[in-house]
């Protein structure tokens, strides 16, 4: 829906908000947002305030010792496994943010395009 790449130095939650934003304009309809523990605290909760009325739903690891699929977690995970299958996304190739963002989005159309179109 969005895509924000910034550098290592930037928390996720420090640089949620320009992502919020661009979400907002493009998918207002939009009410509710899944993150893991990293997206919880009282700078998130003010960057969800101020970009728009939806709701944060937190989904937390499961500390069991034993393999337990975490409800809406496994979106997150198969999609970024998506993503990693294409070259220049598996590896930190790239110099410039714009175009990791710009890779990442032609990934996604790639696998929206497979879906949509027929098969042979």
């Amino acid at each position: 829906m969005a895509v924000t790449v910034h550098s290592a130095s930037v928390q996720d939650r420090d640089g949620a908000e320009a992502l919020l934003q661009e979400a907002r304009r493009t998918f207002p309809f939009v009410e509710r947002i899944i993150g893991d523990a990293g997206y919880q605290g009282r700078k998130m909760e003010a960057a969800v305030a101020q970009t728009g009325t939806w709701t944060l739903q937190i989904v937390r690891r499961c500390d069991r010792h034993s393999f337990v699929v975490l409800p809406k977690r496994w979106i997150v995970e198969r999609t970024l496994a998506w993503i990693s299958r294409n070259r220049r996304l598996a590896r930190d190739y790239e110099r410039h943010t714009r175009k990791v963002a710009a890779f990442v989005r032609l990934a996604m159309i790639r696998l929206m395009l497979r879906r949509i179109a027929p098969t042979r």
